[in-house]
C-alpha cells in the first residue's frame, strides 16, 4: 500500500479508527496510516484493540498495543468481549464480537480500517466455495462497504502477505503473533498453512486469479442490486418491513434475490438458499391465523398481516417498571428502545395527583377504556387495531399512575388519563 492509494481512498480530513489487533497485517497498516497523518495534520487516527479473552496470552497483546501506540503517540482503547461460540463456532462468533465492540466504540464521523490483504481474499473465496456460496459471497470482501451502521475499509486488498513483511522489516517494525493462527483445525488456518501454499507453488498468481474472479463476482450483485432496487423499495413498508404477497407469484429465483436484498438492509449475515426455501414454506406460506417465526442466528423472521419483519431477539420486559419522578428529566429506556420526554400540552394527559406515582411498564392486560370512545376494549384487541404486531407490543412503553395504565406515547390515552384542563402534558416517545 502507498500514500498515492490511501489518496484515492481517503478525505484529507478523514477521521480513522484501525482495527489494531498488534499482528503484522495491522501493524502494517497503522503506521502506514501514521505517515499518512503525518503529511495531513488534518487527519485524526487512533486505534481500537479487541480483547476477546480467548488466549492465555490476550493481556499481554493488549499491553504491546497500548504501548506500541504511546511510542508512536496514538490513541488507543481496549475493548473488552465475551464470545459465545454455540451459535457460529469460535471464529464466527469472535469476528461478530469484534466488529460489534469495534462499531459501537466509534463517532458518528469515523471510518474503520481492518487490515485483511490479498492472501485473506484468496482465503475468503475458497471459504465460499466451500459453502457453496453464490455471487454475493464470492464477491468475497469489499474495498469499501457498510456494516453495523458504519463505513468500513480494508486498504491492503491489493497486497499480498509477502509484501507486508517486506514493508514491516524495511521499517523494523515489531508484531505480536497469535499462536491460534497455527491451529489447522480452523479452516482459514488448514488453507493458509496446508493448501494455498501448494497452489500458489503451481500457480504463482493465483491469489491475484481469485481477487479478480471475486470483484467480477461483486460487480454482478451490484448490477442486480441496481436492476431489483425499485421493485424492492416498493414492497419495503416505511417500518422496514416486507409486503411479500407478489413474492409468491414470482420465479423462485427473483423471489430469493429480493429476500437476500432485504434481509442484507437488516444488517444480517448472507442466508442460504436452504434458509430461504424455509422463510418461504415455514413463514410466508403458513395460514393466515398463524403467527409464525424462523430464528436466524441473533434474529427471527416473522409475519404479520402479509408482512415480514426482521426482529433481533432480545430479553423480554415484561416484567420491567422504570419510575419516572422528575418528568423534567428525560427517561432513557432499555434494549435501545430511545428516550421519553414530557412537553407541555393542554389537550393530552392530565398531570398526576399527588398520591400517584408515575412509571413506565411494557405490558398491560384486561380492558381498557380509551379517551373519545364509549365503552371498553380488551388491550388486545386495541393493539390488533392499530396494526401492531404481537411481538412489538411488549417493547411499547406505557406511561402508568400507579396501578393505572393513563398512555401509549403517540398512539392512546385512556379515559382515566385524559387531560381535564389547561395543565396537562404530553409524552414523546423519541426512538
Amino acid at each position: 500500500m502507498s500514500l498515492s492509494c490511501l489518496a484515492s481512498l481517503l478525505p484529507a480530513d478523514a477521521a480513522l479508527v484501525v482495527a489494531f489487533s498488534g499482528g503484522l497485517d495491522s501493524t502494517v497498516l497503522l503506521h502506514q496510516l501514521l505517515r499518512w497523518q503525518q503529511a495531513h495534520p488534518q487527519t485524526r487516527l487512533r486505534a481500537l484493540h479487541v480483547h476477546h479473552g480467548l488466549s492465555p496470552n490476550a493481556d499481554s497483546w493488549a499491553a504491546h498495543c497500548m504501548a506500541l501506540c504511546a511510542d508512536w503517540q496514538l490513541r488507543c482503547e481496549v475493548l473488552r468481549v465475551q464470545v459465545d461460540a454455540r451459535e457460529q463456532g469460535v471464529e464466527g462468533a469472535a469476528r461478530a464480537a469484534r466488529y460489534q465492540a469495534l462499531t459501537a466504540a466509534m463517532q458518528p464521523d469515523e471510518l474503520l480500517l481492518t487490515a485483511q490483504h490479498l492472501d485473506d481474499q484468496c482465503e475468503t473465496l475458497l471459504l465460499a466455495l466451500k459453502r457453496g456460496s453464490g455471487p454475493a459471497g464470492l464477491a468475497a470482501m469489499p474495498l469499501r462497504h457498510t456494516r453495523y451502521g458504519r463505513v468500513l475499509l480494508r486498504p491492503l486488498l491489493g497486497q499480498s502477505r509477502q509484501q507486508l513483511e517486506a514493508y514491516a522489516r524495511q521499517h523494523q517494525l515489531r508484531w505480536i503473533e497469535d499462536e491460534s493462527n497455527q491451529d489447522a483445525r480452523y479452516d482459514r488456518n488448514f488453507l493458509r498453512q496446508r493448501l494455498l501454499p501448494e497452489l500458489q507453488a503451481r500457480w504463482p498468481h493465483f491469489a491475484e486469479a481469485c481477487a479478480r474472479s471475486a470483484a467480477l463476482c461483486g460487480e454482478q450483485e451490484q448490477l442486480l442490486d441496481e436492476l431489483l432496487a425499485e421493485q424492492l423499495a416498493a414492497l419495503t413498508q416505511a417500518d422496514g418491513s416486507l409486503h411479500f404477497p407478489p413474492l409468491l407469484t414470482m420465479s423462485e429465483t427473483r423471489a430469493n434475490a429480493l429476500l437476500r436484498r432485504w434481509i442484507a438492509r437488516q444488517g444480517a449475515p448472507m442466508v442460504s438458499r436452504a434458509a430461504l426455501q424455509r422463510l418461504r414454506q415455514e413463514v410466508m406460506l403458513s395460514r393466515e391465523d398463524a403467527q409464525p417465526r424462523l430464528r436466524f442466528g441473533e434474529a427471527e423472521a416473522r409475519r404479520y398481516r402479509d408482512r415480514l419483519y426482521w426482529v433481533p431477539r432480545c430479553a423480554a420486559l415484561k416484567d420491567r417498571l422504570l419510575p419516572w419522578p422528575d418528568r423534567r428529566e428525560p427517561l432513557l429506556l432499555p434494549q435501545q428502545l430511545g428516550v421519553l420526554l414530557a412537553h407541555r400540552a393542554p389537550s393530552a394527559l392530565r398531570q398526576p395527583d399527588a398520591d400517584e406515582e408515575v412509571s413506565v411498564r411494557f405490558h398491560a392486560q384486561g380492558e381498557v377504556h380509551l379517551a373519545g370512545r364509549a365503552g371498553g376494549r380488551e388491550i388486545k384487541k386495541v393493539w390488533q387495531e392499530l396494526a401492531i404486531p404481537p411481538w412489538q407490543r411488549e417493547r411499547i412503553p406505557l406511561i402508568y399512575y400507579n396501578q393505572t395504565l393513563v398512555c401509549a406515547p403517540g398512539l392512546f390515552i385512556t379515559r382515566q388519563g385524559a387531560a381535564v384542563d389547561e395543565h396537562g402534558w404530553q409524552a414523546i416517545w423519541q426512538k
